[in-house]
């Protein structure tokens, strides 16, 4: 075993799971939420209903590494980018953002190109979210 110093130990991630909008279909958000806790991580999950403000707002406080943002209201080209405006508005660009839902295959490449850095369709097993999660934050679990 390893010996670690407080200056170097290592912290949960962190991940927020939103419902942007008046999508209120959430059981898809709430088993992405389930397997991250079941895979170590701390997870916010925010409820139905929240704006991007309201999204980033508790990103911030929370000091997430990473949001995942879950749309099934055909929103997504609209509230994505919402959410990549407030990021970047917060100087928080370094939370990883990720989402998933209804979205079509030219609207996730769209999203992907204004930062969005994944894009989750129905049926995309939950090992590979994990894994996607753990990676693309694990820059973030450093705690100095």
């Amino acid at each position: 075993m390893a010996a670690t110093t407080p200056s170097a130990r290592e912290r949960p991630l962190r991940v927020v799971v939103a419902k942007a909008g008046l999508d209120g279909h959430d059981r898809g958000a709430k088993v992405i939420a389930r397997a991250l806790r079941d895979a170590g991580m701390e997870v916010i999950y925010t409820g139905l209903f929240q704006s991007p403000e309201q999204i980033v707002q508790t990103a911030i406080q929370e000091d997430a590494d990473g949001i995942g943002l879950s749309i099934l209201s055909g929103a997504h080209m609209t509230l994505f980018p919402l959410v990549i405006e407030q990021l970047r508005a917060q100087g928080a660009q370094d939370v990883v953002f990720f989402g998933g839902g209804t979205i079509p295959p030219d609207d996730v490449a769209a999203l992907k190109k204004l930062g969005v850095r994944e894009v989750f369709t129905p049926g995309a097993p939950l090992q590979d979210i994990v894994d996607f999660v753990k990676r693309a934050c694990a820059r973030r679990t450093l705690v100095n």
